[in-house]
């Protein structure tokens, strides 16, 4: 799987909405899976199994 970016729409309970920096995708994931302290608007990279903080 090829990285991507994404970026946090909203927080809903213990999941997040991210949305595809180069689609109009939206995932649900588990709060537990992203680094800590992400909010919304938080810019995030996905590689290898695991998401970062994007720089």
């Amino acid at each position: 799987m090829e990285p991507k970016n994404y970026t946090v729409l909203r927080i809903e309970g213990d999941y997040a909405i991210l949305k595809e920096d180069d689609g109009e995708a939206e995932v649900f994931i588990a709060l537990a899976l992203l680094p800590e302290g992400v909010f919304e608007g938080t810019r995030l990279h996905y590689e290898m199994f695991a998401y970062s903080l994007a720089e």
